[in-house]
């Protein structure tokens, strides 16, 4: 089991010097799934939320919240991403909109936490743009599925690692 770096001899919480670790390219592709009644994710699918087009609106929110990590996290470092995209999977059969974000940076520290806060929020929006016509809805399964760059090299999920 790798030692935690994030607290002192004291046990008190820190945040990582990473000051002299070396720069590589850094990528995380996070994904998570929001499940829904079947009516609201037609009125999603056909754009009928009277709210707006939930995609675009989840869309920004999850780009602006992955790029606000360290306000939100503590110890989180804060970082100039270099690209960082949303992408919305639905799948009718489960009513279900998968959401992924793919956070990437050339730094001396990981994107995984940017990428995780921009799928949380994402589907934080969603549920907050049809919450009037669904409080039932679940967000859920919310892992990481890719990490590369860094000492520690590339990190692969396993399909169905856990199960929620």
């Amino acid at each position: 089991m790798p030692k935690l770096t994030h607290f002192d001899k004291q046990g008190r919480a820190k945040m990582v010097d990473i000051s002299s670790k070396k720069e590589t390219l850094r990528e995380a592709v996070v994904r998570g799934s929001v499940y829904m009644n079947k009516s609201t994710f037609k009125r999603i699918m056909t754009g009928r939320i009277e709210k707006g087009e939930v995609f675009s609106v989840a869309r920004v929110a999850g780009i602006m919240a992955g790029k606000k990590t360290s306000e939100i996290i503590p110890m989180c470092h804060p970082l100039n991403l270099s690209h960082i995209e949303i992408n919305f999977f639905p799948f009718e059969k489960e009513n279900r909109i998968d959401i992924e974000a793919k956070a990437k940076i050339k730094a001396r520290t990981g994107v995984e936490m940017e990428a995780f806060v921009a799928v949380a929020v994402a589907g934080l929006t969603i549920y907050d743009m049809c919450k009037a016509i669904d409080r039932g809805m679940v967000i859920s399964n919310i892992r990481l599925l890719k990490k590369t760059g860094g000492k520690s090299g590339t990190y692969l999920a396993k399909p169905k690692a856990y199960s929620a």
